[in-house]
């Protein structure tokens, strides 16, 4: 059999084997080689076990669905509660919409005619390039809207099916205690540290990222795990603007009655890639030299040195300078960032490296980036999607890959979780070592 081209994207590949967990995806037919013809179709894929469909339609829409069960023209109806539908709308250029089978309900038909999902949806019917879509009913095995599916536009330009092959169980890539015992260790590291400078009582960690990445989540988690409660102190949630407007410092206690930690979590407003709209790089550079108070108003459109007022500005202190400064990076987000984000990123990055000051970037939302992590937090290290991603921020902001850090923040849960509280207690534990460094080095040179 003459090898067959993919028309399937690296990056949208990438999204479908995260939808799977770590799998191999091998292109069985292809219609427009071996024809819109359903006989053709399972000549190449019956016996080939759990199967991905791919359609292309003329409007530019990416879409299909996985079977677990293997085509073998049984006759039979199968219910397979692990089909499921997707979509990329738009040549892939957001994120994937997928929509699971109900349970219970039958995924397809396994018959002689080309491949369909629920009896609702038929891929090269009757043997030309157009997909059937019998709607929807009360008694449908997937709810969706054809608007939203495949924008309404039935003719294919073109349809594939994968042969999917799940790997054997990796070892993690990196390695993490998940833990009781490892999260009190953690603790007990975190509330016991003590800056090198005798003069310090707490390091001080600028959060910098994107409207919506997760700064103020960030800080609500980690007062959160040490309250031993949920907690809202920032302001979070999800809005086209930034919802943090002033300079803001959180301490965090050590419980309600506890001593204040000796670290101290900086919010700022979020950065935005039009000019005249979110965080000025300018006021970032003031932020990092300690010479902007707690609730700072931030003015998109004029920096705290405005050359035009006049400021009587005193020398700061290593205390209120910054040691550490965290990106706040929405994993779901890093693929469609925009080259006006990223040369704002770049911008911000050369003012910290000037100062000598270490950087390090979280990946939030992870377990919204990878179903294999949604399903289990501790499989964050051992899902290749997200190894992936860390290693394309990583490219794509000049940091280190060791210094990308992925986390999920508390944001709909009631109750605190001994996974997530490792992944975030493990990334406060860097911050502060990081700290630790630059003010070693601070030391030496003053």
């Amino acid at each position: 059999m003459a090898s067959l081209t993919s028309c399937l994207t690296h990056e949208l590949k990438q999204q479908l084997c995260a939808l799977l967990g770590d799998v191999e995806l091998t292109l069985l037919y292809k219609a427009s080689d071996h024809e819109f013809d359903a006989s053709a179709f399972h000549v190449r894929c019956d016996y080939q076990g759990p199967t991905l469909l791919v359609a292309y339609n003329c409007d530019g829409y990416i879409f299909g669905g996985y079977t677990s069960v293997e085509y073998a023209q049984s006759g039979r109806k199968i219910v397979d509660d692990k089909a499921f539908l997707f979509s990329f709308p738009f040549n892939g250029v957001r994120p994937v919409i997928t929509i699971k089978v109900k349970r219970g309900k039958v995924a397809r038909v396994d018959d002689s005619e080309g491949p369909n999902f629920g009896q609702q949806l038929y891929f090269c019917a009757s043997d030309l390039p157009y997909l059937r879509d019998k709607g929807q009913t009360r008694n449908s095995s997937f709810s969706f809207d054809s608007a939203t599916l495949y924008g309404d536009e039935t003719e294919l330009s073109e349809c594939e099916v994968y042969k999917v092959t799940h790997r054997h169980v990796q070892n993690p890539w990196r390695n993490v205690l998940w833990t009781a015992a490892q999260k009190q260790e953690l603790l007990k590291s975190i509330k016991n540290y003590k800056p090198p400078e005798s003069s310090m009582i707490r390091v001080r960690i600028l959060m910098i990222g994107p409207v919506g990445a997760g700064k103020s989540s960030f800080f609500n988690s980690i007062n959160s795990i040490f309250m031993g409660r949920m907690t809202s102190k920032a302001m979070a949630g999800s809005s086209g603007t930034s919802l943090t407007t002033h300079f803001r410092t959180y301490p965090v206690k050590d419980g309600r009655e506890g001593k204040p930690l000796p670290f101290v979590l900086c919010d700022t407003m979020g950065l935005e890639e039009q000019s005249g709209a979110g965080l000025d790089i300018e006021d970032i550079s003031s932020i990092l030299q300690g010479l902007i108070p707690d609730r700072y108003q931030f003015n998109p459109v004029a920096s705290f040195l405005n050359p035009n007022e006049q400021k009587v500005i005193r020398p700061a202190s290593l205390q209120e300078r910054i040691h550490c400064v965290v990106y706040i990076m929405d994993t779901t987000k890093i693929s469609l960032m925009s080259s006006k984000l990223e040369e704002k990123l770049a911008a911000i990055r050369i003012k910290v490296n000037s100062l000598g000051v270490p950087q390090i970037i979280l990946m939030t939302k992870v377990d919204e980036a990878c179903p294999l992590v949604e399903e289990d937090l501790q499989k964050v290290y051992v899902s290749s999607y997200i190894k992936t991603k860390v290693q394309e921020v990583s490219s794509r902001l000049g940091v280190p890959v060791s210094c990308v850090l992925p986390v999920k923040n508390y944001s709909q849960e009631l109750e605190l979780n001994l996974s997530c509280d490792v992944l975030l207690l493990t990334a406060l534990q860097q911050m502060l070592n990081y700290a630790e460094d630059y003010l070693d080095d601070v030391s030496v040179i003053e």
